[in-house]
C-alpha cells in the first residue's frame, strides 16, 4: 500500500472496545451477522456461494429492505461478506445429490438452483463471544471484500459488456480497460494520503477533506506548479471514480462520504466559480470525506500489512526509555508528548527518570536531540523526579539539564555550573533544536538570546568538546540577524574545525 513517507507520524487509536462496538455497528457487517443468524439448511446458493436469485429477496426481507430498490443488492453484498468472512460456511454438494443424499434433487436442501449447504461459520461465535480484537479481525476480513467490491468497475455500459463477454458469458474486464491491480493501487494509494492527512500534525485532524483536494494529491506531481489541463482532467476523472468508491465504503464504517452534488454532474449545469473564489458550502458540493476513527484503525492496518511504518500512540509503552527517546524525536510534538505519558503511566517516577537520564547520555549524532526530549519527559514526571536529578548533577553531559531543570522548580541548594558546561549546554540545546526542525523564528530568537546572554560567546564557543560544535556555529552563522555576531560564528566555526 503506498504511501508518502516510509514512517508516517503516530496516529491515536480509540480503544479496541470502542472500535470493536463501531464494527459491529458499521451497516455492511450488522447485515452480514444477521443473514449469517436467518441462514440454514434450506438457503439455497450457486457454485460460487453466492445466494441464487430467488433467495435474494427473502434475504432482503431478512434485513428488512424490502421497501428499497436497492434492498437485493445490499443483500447480496452483506452475503459476500458473510461468505468471506467465515460467518457462515457454504458447504458443496457432490455431483448428483441434493444435500440430503438423494438424487434428484427433490426436496433437497440445495433445491432447485441450489450447489451447496449453508450453516453457521465458525466466526459468527465471536460476535457474542470473541474479544474486541477478535471483532475487529472479523471487520477487516469484512473490509477486504468491501475494498474489492469499491476497486471493481462500474458496469453500467450494457453495449460494452456485451462486447467484452466470452463465449461462456464470463466478462473480459481486460477489453473494458480495466486493470484491477491498478486500480486496487490507486485506492490504496488515496487512503494512504487521506490516513496522511488526518494523522499530521496541521493536516485536518479529524475534519472533512474536499474529494477535490484528496484526488489532486495522488494526481497532480508534487513538483508541478500550476497544473495543465490534461492533469485536471485526469484529476476530475478521479473525483467521479472515488465519488462510487466511497459511497461503497462508507456503510463498512471507513469513512464518513458527502458526496458528489449530483447538480454537478448534469450537462446543463451553469458555470461553476474559480476554486480560488469557492466557499465552504461550494466546496463542499464536489465532495466531503473523512477516515472515521475505526477507518483509522482499518487504514493502519493495511499499511502495516504491506510494510509501512504506521505507528500508533502507545507503542512504545513496554519498550525501553532509549527507544522512546529516540522515536519521538520523529513525532509531531503533540503526538510525542501522547507517547511520552503512556510511557510514564506504568512506571514509579524516581525509577522513570533514571532510565530517561540513563538513555539521554551519549556522543552519537541523536543524543542532543534525546536529551531534549528527555528534558521534556521529566517534565511531565514533575517533581517526584528530583531525586533522579541531583544524581547527575556532575556529570558533564546532564549536569547543565539537570541545574536547569531543578532551577525551573524553584528547587533549592542548586549549584551554580561551571563555565564549561554553561557553554556546554547552549551548544548541545542548539543542536537539539537544529534536529527538531522546529520553527525558523523561534530557532533564531534562541541563537540571539544564548549570545546576548554571554558576552563573548563566540571567543569561547569553539573550544567546546562537544562533537556538534562546528555545526551548530555555522547554523548560528546562518541564522543570527545580526551581521557582525553572524561573522563571528562563522569565524569560530572555522577556529573548530580546525582544531578538530
Amino acid at each position: 500500500m503506498p504511501a508518502d513517507r516510509t514512517t508516517l507520524p503516530p496516529v491515536r487509536l480509540r480503544p479496541d472496545a470502542e472500535l470493536a462496538r463501531a464494527a459491529l455497528a458499521a451497516p455492511v457487517l450488522a447485515r452480514a451477522v444477521r443473514l449469517a443468524r436467518w441462514a440454514g439448511p434450506e438457503t439455497r446458493v450457486g457454485a460460487g456461494g453466492e445466494l441464487v436469485d430467488g433467495q435474494l429477496g427473502a434475504a432482503a426481507e431478512a434485513l428488512g429492505l424490502t421497501a428499497d430498490e436497492d434492498g437485493e443488492a445490499y443483500a447480496s453484498e452483506a452475503w459476500r461478506v458473510a461468505v468471506d468472512t467465515g460467518l457462515v460456511e457454504v458447504r458443496e454438494e457432490p455431483d448428483g445429490t441434493d444435500g440430503t443424499g438423494g438424487a434428484d434433487g427433490a426436496g433437497g436442501t440445495g433445491g432447485p438452483g441450489g450447489a451447496g449447504t449453508v450453516t453457521a461459520g465458525e466466526a459468527l461465535s465471536l460476535v457474542t463471544r470473541g474479544g474486541p480484537r477478535d471483532v475487529l479481525g472479523l471487520w477487516l476480513d469484512g473490509l477486504e471484500t468491501v475494498f474489492a467490491d469499491a476497486a471493481a468497475p462500474v458496469l453500467d455500459d450494457l453495449e460494452a459488456l456485451e462486447a467484452a463477454a466470452g463465449a461462456d458469458g464470463r466478462i473480459d474486464f481486460h477489453a473494458l480497460g480495466w486493470d484491477p491491480e491498478a486500480e486496487a493501487r490507486f485506492l490504496d494509494e488515496v487512503l494512504a494520503n487521506l490516513y496522511l492527512l488526518t494523522v499530521s500534525e496541521g493536516g485536518p485532524g479529524e475534519g472533512p477533506v474536499p474529494l477535490p483536494a484528496l484526488a489532486a494529491s495522488v494526481i497532480v506531481p508534487d513538483d508541478m506548479g500550476e497544473p495543465t489541463d490534461d492533469v485536471l482532467e485526469q484529476v476530475s476523472r478521479a473525483m467521479m471514480r472515488l465519488d462510487d468508491q466511497f459511497r461503497v465504503l462508507e456503510p463498512m464504517g471507513l469513512v464518513e462520504y458527502r458526496p458528489v452534488d449530483e447538480a454537478l454532474m448534469t450537462e446543463d449545469a451553469p458555470d461553476e466559480p474559480a476554486p480560488s473564489e469557492l466557499d465552504e458550502d461550494d466546496v463542499a458540493r464536489y465532495g466531503m470525506v473523512r477516515l472515521t476513527p475505526l477507518g483509522l484503525y482499518g487504514v493502519r492496518s493495511r499499511l502495516l500489512e504491506a510494510g509501512v511504518d504506521a505507528p500508533a500512540v502507545g507503542d512504545l509503552a513496554e519498550r525501553g526509555a532509549g527507544e522512546l527517546l529516540g522515536a519521538v524525536g520523529g513525532f509531531p510534538q503533540e503526538a510525542a508528548r501522547a507517547e511520552t505519558v503512556r510511557w510514564l503511566a506504568g512506571r514509579e517516577p524516581v525509577a522513570a527518570a533514571r532510565e530517561l537520564l540513563a538513555a539521554a547520555k551519549g556522543s552519537d549524532a541523536g543524543s542532543p536531540l534525546r536529551r531534549l526530549h528527555c528534558q521534556q519527559a521529566l517534565a511531565l514526571v514533575g517533581a517526584e523526579a528530583e531525586p533522579a536529578v541531583r544524581e547527575v548533577l556532575d556529570d558533564p553531559e546532564l549536569g547543565g539539564l539537570a541545574r536547569v531543570w531543578l532551577a525551573e522548580r524553584g528547587a533549592a541548594d542548586v549549584p551554580p555550573p561551571p563555565e564549561a558546561m554553561i557553554f556546554w549546554l547552549a551548544i548541545d540545546t542548539i543542536a537539539a533544536q537544529l534536529d527538531a526542525d522546529g520553527d525558523l523564528e523561534e530557532l533564531q530568537d534562541l541563537v540571539e538570546g544564548l549570545t546576548g546572554r554571554h558576552s563573548g560567546f563566540f571567543a569561547e564557543a569553539w573550544r567546546v568538546e562537544h562533537p556538534a560544535t562546528p555545526e551548530v556555529l555555522e547554523a548560528m552563522g546562518r541564522l543570527h540577524r545580526d551581521r557582525r555576531a553572524a561573522k563571528d560564528a562563522r569565524k569560530a566555526a572555522f577556529k573548530a574545525r580546525s582544531r578538530a
